[in-house]
């Protein structure tokens, strides 16, 4: 059997933002990266990051779902699935007034960014219609949009793309190999061509996985090397630690250990050096140390609200005394039409306490994750 190839130490190599983005990692090449001591890991982490964004600041942004459950699709973790009970309330998709209500209030809170999020395997003609409005009238508030519907076609992203749609997130969840396992009802393929036809369309990727869904560590460095292999790399890389849903095939798996998912976060942060690496679901579950640890090792965007789309999601009082102990701030968006009042809205909303409903709760950031 031969041995993984030996990469160089830190001190042999030269600073890491001066290393090629690169998009033929070799599955050995990942997993020698997940292979190496934990401090030497973050150490190369670091390098990357600091060389690309400003260590310390991190991207907030919030989510809205506009259409919840039923979902025909068996993803095994998702409690919108309409394969499972979960004791989700099923909604229609919401009134476009109700949608540029709460981006207006995201965005007077200090949101840049607006995510929406629909359950569904693709979007149907006449609901496209309705979430294009949607698209259009939340740029027109001046923030970034972000939607994630389900597959796309090439036609569909095209008009997306033209309502002013910014980020399309279709995560990846796992590997090929494991895939099986998790979804049956659309292929890896499907995902892929989705994604493509965003790229195509003009329109920024949002694409990661999911860990803890009783994967071999091996799935975990081959679902890094699919984003790796696409070019450009996603601008938004959400990594998810499973949140285990009573109802859902997945609510006895083992827990992920937390140093396993910090170790990914660190290796996706090393292969994707300008990506904002985003630490997603399951925030709710990690310790502030655990946290502290996945900015360390690269991550630096969140969402932030009480929820994102159906599960619990760190409060925003939480998150701003977290940021004020680890001396975070959010960080400034290049889409923001007043920098300086921006800045101060976003660490002011990072203040607020939210105490909306579910179903009109603003939870995550337009990269889902």
């Amino acid at each position: 059997m031969s041995s993984a190839p030996t990469l160089p130490s830190p001190s042999e190599q030269t600073l890491a933002g001066n290393l090629e983005v690169r998009h033929d990692w070799s599955l050995d090449e990942i997993e020698a990266l997940f292979a190496l001591p934990f401090n030497d890991l973050l150490f190369r982490a670091q390098q990357v990051h600091r060389a690309h964004f400003d260590p310390n600041a991190v991207q907030v942004s919030t989510l809205l779902s506009i259409k919840t459950g039923a979902c025909p699709e068996d993803c095994k973790y998702c409690p919108q699935s309409g394969h499972y009970n979960t004791d989700l309330d099923k909604e229609k998709l919401l009134e476009i007034e109700k949608v540029v209500e709460q981006a207006q209030a995201a965005r007077d809170a200090g949101a840049s960014r607006f995510c929406m999020g629909a359950a569904w395997r693709s979007p149907r003609e006449k609901d496209l219609e309705v979430v294009m409005e949607m698209v259009s009238r939340v740029k027109s508030l001046g923030l970034e949009t972000c939607m994630t519907l389900g597959m796309v076609d090439s036609d569909q992203a095209k008009r997306l793309a033209g309502a002013g749609l910014d980020y399309y997130n279709h995560n990846l969840d796992t590997s090929p190999e494991y895939y099986g396992e998790i979804i049956t009802t659309r292929t890896y393929g499907d995902r892929l061509e989705t994604l493509a036809s965003v790229r195509e369309a003009g329109m920024k990727v949002c694409s990661g996985g999911i860990l803890g869904m009783g994967e071999a560590p091996r799935d975990r460095a081959a679902l890094l090397q699919q984003l790796v292999r696409l070019e450009p790399h996603p601008e938004s890389v959400p990594i998810n630690m499973l949140v285990k849903v009573p109802g859902t095939p997945l609510e006895d798996v083992e827990d992920l250990d937390p140093i396993v998912f910090i170790r990914a976060i660190a290796v996706a942060r090393i292969l994707m050096p300008r990506s904002h690496v985003r630490l997603s679901a399951g925030r709710e579950q990690m310790s502030e140390s655990t946290q502290a640890l996945a900015f360390l090792a690269g991550a630096n965007s969140i969402f932030y609200g009480e929820r994102l789309l159906t599960t619990a999601n760190p409060q925003a009082e939480r998150d701003r005394a977290l940021f004020d102990k680890l001396g975070l701030h959010p960080e400034r968006r290049e889409t923001c039409t007043d920098d300086s009042r921006q800045q101060e809205t976003l660490e002011a909303a990072m203040a607020l306490k939210t105490g909306q409903s579910r179903a009109d709760a603003l939870a995550y950031d337009a990269t889902l994750a």
